[in-house]
């Protein structure tokens, strides 16, 4: 797997203690949208953590309902939720245009977080890190799907011997950003590795060559075309396509349901309380 992409050299070292004689207590943000309800469902399955409660500012309902559980409390407002849930961890699936606020909210409660909406980059989150305190964790993943790890650690093999390469990213139409954070960090990632490889092709500069059609070789994200194409039938895939004199290579990866994600997730969710500072990557949680 990739190197660490931490904050801090000892990011995963187990410097906080959790009580494993109680579930972990997990609110849930974006408890109404489709992978807030799914996430809501996969806790409630589990038998080491529970939904402490749900946060959603859309919410016209004071509960959240659990199969099989007494509903938890529902709350449009984040810092009434975590007043009143005391969590142990916070799981952001809401709007790319809130998440920053959540995430602000959270550290000033020291309350661990994993994000896994879209909106927020590098630079932002390191900033927002600062106002941390030492042991306070906020993971945030660019894809919990296994699947979606593996294309992208296969592409990152495969980008050293190819001249060329692009990305193409498909998502469904309530899609809000292009391209995906997936394809952002999949970009940046086969771009270090063709610089390491002394690889460059010719693609990136085709790019503002026709301006009347500017964007028909696709975005050039840290140097590779990305094409997101965004149409209804489509849930989330990404196919890396490489090419050099007299081949090509396609990686590509579907999820076809929802469901792929929660592994990770759940994982996630067990993890963020060893951490400290940034994390970035589900790689980061698992085993080399």
């Amino acid at each position: 797997m990739t190197s660490p992409s931490h904050l801090v050299d000892d990011t995963k070292a187990p410097v906080k203690t959790t009580d494993h004689t109680r579930p972990l207590r997990v609110l849930v943000n974006g408890f109404l949208g489709k992978m807030g309800s799914m996430t809501v469902h996969a806790i409630n399955s589990q038998p080491d953590m529970v939904v402490a409660g749900g946060f959603d500012p859309a919410s016209t309902t004071t509960t959240v309902v659990l199969e099989s559980r007494e509903p938890a409390p529902a709350f449009t407002d984040l810092d009434s939720a975590i007043s009143t849930c005391s969590p142990d961890v916070m799981v952001d699936f809401t709007l790319p245009g809130a998440v920053e606020d959540n995430v602000r909210v959270a550290l000033a409660r020291q309350l661990d977080t994993v994000v896994g909406t879209s909106g927020l980059d590098r630079q932002r989150l390191e900033q927002l890190m600062t106002t941390a305190t030492d042991d306070t964790a906020v993971f945030v993943a660019p894809n919990f799907s296994i699947g979606a790890l593996l294309m992208m650690e296969a592409s990152r093999q495969a980008a050293r011997y190819f001249t060329d390469v692009e990305i193409l990213e498909f998502h469904h139409n309530n899609k809000v950003d292009a391209p995906s954070a997936t394809a952002i960090a999949t970009a940046e990632a086969l771009a270090a590795v063709r610089q390491q490889a002394h690889l460059r092709s010719q693609a990136p500069d085709a790019l503002s060559e026709l301006p009347d059609f500017a964007g028909a070789r696709g975005a050039n994200v840290f140097g590779i075309p990305v094409h997101s194409l965004r149409s209804d039938g489509f849930m989330a895939a990404q196919e890396v396509v490489f090419g050099s004199p007299g081949q090509t290579l396609s990686i590509r990866h579907d999820v076809i349901d929802r469901r792929a994600y929660m592994p990770g997730v759940l994982l996630a969710i067990r993890s963020v309380g060893t951490l400290k500072g940034l994390v970035i990557g589900l790689e980061e949680l698992m085993e080399p």
